[in-house]
């Protein structure tokens, strides 16, 4: 395996200004304070930046994502509504279980990033991580965050996290290992269970 990205973005897609915002504006400030940190990587593997034509998008993905040291996981709820990120979530999760063989994993690879919180509670998918930053008070209004004080101090934790297993997996990958087996696992059950909806009778 060649690392070739310090971190996937998963995240789900946005057609209106303040997702799509978010989202440009956390990967420019990741792409700033990670660059010193990498030899020759690209800092971010983003879909709509890398991807290019061709219909096998599944095989595409789940290859950026082995190449990949971590993931940044955008929370909102429409996160864990969509099939395919909650597939993106699980697949990186068995990217973990085999890289735990590797070498003793010093925090999880999956960094929840909360943009928009959900209206009842978080899903344990964010609260048992070992790390996640709340970003929730982000809005339209917001400066730019890789020169935001109030953001800082967390990106920074997520900056440390991913360089600090970047340099384990540039110690302990297998020389061996090949990105062309990894395939993304069947679309993983819904994250929280939904109440039935009884309507009063006449």
């Amino acid at each position: 395996m060649a690392i070739r990205y310090g971190c996937f973005f998963s995240y789900a897609h946005g057609r209106h200004e303040l997702m799509v915002r978010f989202k440009t504006a956390l990967a420019d400030a990741l792409r700033c304070y990670l660059e010193p940190y990498f030899d020759h990587e690209d800092e971010l593997f983003v879909d709509h930046e890398q991807l290019g034509g061709g219909d096998d998008l599944d095989r595409k993905i789940a290859r950026a994502m082995c190449e990949s040291v971590c993931m940044i996981m955008i929370y909102t709820p429409k996160y864990e509504a969509h099939p395919y990120t909650r597939r993106e979530y699980a697949a990186m999760q068995l990217l973990e279980a085999e890289r735990s063989q590797w070498y003793d994993m010093p925090s999880h690879l999956i960094i929840p990033v909360i943009m928009t919180r959900h209206p009842t509670q978080l899903p344990p998918q964010i609260t048992n991580s070992s790390l996640y930053v709340d970003f929730s008070h982000f809005t339209m209004a917001t400066a730019d965050l890789k020169s935001n004080i109030d953001f800082i101090p967390d990106i920074d934790k997520i900056v440390k996290r991913i360089v600090l297993h970047y340099q384990y997996q540039k110690m302990y990958t297998p020389a061996s290992h090949d990105c062309n087996h990894f395939v993304l696992p069947d679309v993983p059950p819904e994250w929280r269970d939904m109440p039935e909806v009884s309507f009063p009778k006449k």
